[in-house]
């Protein structure tokens, strides 16, 4: 099994360095399961304890059609790691920030609210995004007060 320790980094350096290793791990065709070692998270950390675990769970719960994984309490009674079962290429980083955006708006926010979210963006990276969702009939637009906001599509 091969193993992956994301301890050290953040939230969205975690998932990104889990993404490239994942799609290297799939195109060299390996029929082994990936060991995420992301930890568990500490008392000291209070509630965020464990962010990377639960950013890392919830992408792959979004990913069901590319991998199987379990919990590594189910398999190991440990929750510091997650196995992975890869099956397909995962979608680039440009799909996880629409999906992220998608998951932001399910209230109405305006894009100076996106972009402040999501300020590890480019602000044309973020506009962009914004512009294809709507385009695409995922994102709508809506007005609250005088103010133009995105709404998710349900």
């Amino acid at each position: 099994m091969a193993e992956l320790d994301l301890h050290g980094r953040t939230v969205d350096e975690a998932l990104r360095v889990f993404i490239d290793v994942y799609n290297r791990h799939v195109r060299s065709r390996s029929e082994e399961s990936l060991r995420i070692i992301h930890g568990y998270g500490s008392a000291t950390e209070g509630l965020d304890a464990g962010k990377i675990r639960r950013k890392i769970r919830t992408f792959l719960e979004g990913a069901g059609d590319s991998l199987d994984w379990k919990p590594g309490e189910d398999l190991e009674g440990n929750p510091g790691p997650t196995i992975v079962f890869p099956r397909k290429i995962l979608p680039a980083s440009q799909n996880q920030l629409a999906a992220d955006i998608l998951a932001f708006c399910s209230i109405p926010r305006t894009e100076s609210k996106i972009a402040g979210e999501f300020r590890k963006h480019s602000a044309r990276e973020i506009k962009e995004t914004i512009r294809a969702l709507v385009r695409q009939g995922q994102l709508k637009i809506a007005a609250k007060g005088n103010r133009e906001t995105y709404i998710t599509v349900a």
